[in-house]
């Protein structure tokens, strides 16, 4: 069976992780056989410099970003923003089903 990881970033103070996680959790219905959902609580600047922590709520899927954006050189703990808004579900679930495709030719 093929599965991908799927890391979910946040912090509590963050309030738009509840917002992301809820799309993630859309995202993946009749996946769940496929994905492998880890949750990461960032609670200090330790956690955040050792995961090269890119804000609160962040998507890796199968270790790479949603958005591709690339590791901070300094990580720390603030909201992360999305210039078109919190990724919706199904930008999320098109994303999975991409590195799910890219996952099976290899």
């Amino acid at each position: 069976m093929n599965e991908i990881r799927l890391d979910y970033q946040y912090f509590d103070g963050c309030p738009q992780h509840t917002t992301m996680w809820k799309n993630l959790k859309e995202a993946i219905i009749g996946l769940e056989d496929k994905t492998v959902v880890v949750k990461v609580q960032v609670n200090d600047a330790e956690i955040a410099r050792r995961i090269c922590f890119r804000g609160s709520p962040t998507l890796l899927i199968a270790g790479e970003d949603l958005e591709m954006m690339p590791s901070p050189e300094q990580a720390s703990l603030s909201c992360r923003y999305y210039s078109k808004g919190i990724p919706s579900s199904s930008m999320i679930r098109s994303r999975i089903l991409q590195k799910l495709a890219e996952n099976d030719l290899g």
